[in-house]
């Protein structure tokens, strides 16, 4: 009869990938003449542009002529006021910059008889502009309020004070409740917060609060125009669900967390190796180890080179060794697994507990595995 020997497995939990994708930045150029309402030109005044989109900012001052010019202006829709003595004197809205260069006057006496003859616009339309300019300039104070929120709750939480996060936050979401980044990041402090809870029951009711504000940022996130234009979209709602698979493994949630995983799959498939290892480490810490050797050997076939996947094959595998008498058989490839993982990664940080592992099933490092092995003579 056979004996079933299960050597304790080491666990891990692994860091999930979310690699922001990187562009090259390039920029346009802007210039102006600033004039008063007698046509003369309005000297040491600021202008400044001010995206409420990205949040770049730049003060430009006039010169004696009127004029402002100037180089390293990042591409989008701008916000431009005109001061003088720390007044504001005129603004204009919505202004876009692009690579070329982008001219922009401002001719008060020009703008005095514009507002006089409306513009030849309609009532209807200059009432649309005038609350477009409202609805702007009140989404420029929200975006900033929410920002400042933002900041003290990253502050907080690189200190590890999740709680003054959380409070933050939910701050932030009092003063708008619709944007998916606030309960994503929400989301992630309760995450975070969860184990330092002594008592058991608060630390599963934060995981579970945890996972109701991730889908909160799907849900909002999937509902948003805005969003669907986003080039990037599809990589901001895999990170979500990668990170609520976390939270789903760590309540214990096996089944929940490999269905989020695979939900980042479908989204992210560039970056599959890396979310169906986190459901290889899901599984070999809940002792699934044949779905677990299911899960590592999709690693391998996305992403050959990832050695550690390999590893935790090989550990599964061991984990199904049986007992001949007092020698230890293990399954086939379990020795291949770990020789596998000696030739990616000789100096890895895993090496010595590979080598451990071949040792105690009687095999020997082969760092050319992999490769033909020359046929032997008779």
């Amino acid at each position: 009869m056979k004996k079933y020997f299960i050597l304790p497995l080491l666990f891990v939990l692994a860091v999930g990938l979310s690699a922001p994708l990187t562009f090259a930045q390039t920029t346009g150029t802007v210039k102006g003449v600033c004039k008063d309402v007698e046509g003369k030109p309005i000297a040491q005044a600021e202008v400044e542009w001010n995206s409420p989109e990205s949040g770049h900012k730049y003060a430009l001052k006039t010169n004696n002529k009127g004029e402002y010019f100037s180089l390293g202006i990042v591409p989008g829709k701008y916000n431009v006021k005109l001061s003088k003595d720390g007044k504001e004197v005129f603004h204009f809205t919505g202004v876009s910059v692009g690579l070329d260069e982008t001219a922009l006057d401002f001719d008060l006496k020009k703008e005095q008889a514009n507002a006089a003859q409306g513009q030849g616009m309609t009532p209807e339309q200059a009432k649309a502009k005038a609350d477009a300019a409202a609805k702007a300039e009140s989404e420029k104070k929200t975006v900033g309020s929410l920002n400042a929120k933002l900041t003290a709750a990253k502050t907080a939480s690189d200190t590890g004070d999740y709680e003054a996060a959380i409070a933050a936050l939910n701050e932030a979401n009092q003063i708008d409740s619709t944007r998916d980044l606030i309960w994503f990041k929400l989301a992630d402090a309760y995450r975070m917060s969860a184990p330092k809870q002594t008592d058991l029951a608060e630390k599963q009711k934060r995981y579970e609060t945890a996972a109701a504000d991730y889908q909160k940022a799907i849900d909002l996130r999937g509902a948003s125009e805005t969003a669907q234009k986003d080039p990037e979209n599809n990589l901001k709602i895999a990170a979500y669900y990668n990170n609520m698979a976390d939270v789903y493994a760590k309540s214990n949630k096996i089944d929940d967390s490999v269905a989020s995983y695979n939900k980042a799959i479908q989204l992210d498939p560039t970056h599959a190796a890396g979310y169906l290892f986190n459901e290889g480490a899901v599984f070999t810490n809940a002792g699934r180890v044949d779905d677990a050797i299911v899960a590592f050997d999709k690693v391998i076939a996305a992403d050959p080179t990832k050695a550690a996947a390999y590893y935790w094959k090989g550990v599964n595998l061991i984990g199904k060794a049986t007992l001949k008498g007092d020698k230890m058989v293990a399954p086939e490839g379990t020795a291949e697994a770990f020789q596998k993982y000696l030739e990616l990664e000789p100096d890895g940080k895993l090496a010595q507990p590979a080598k451990d592992m071949l040792a105690s099933i009687g095999a020997t490092v082969e760092t050319g595995y992999g490769k033909k092995k020359p046929a032997k003579k008779n």
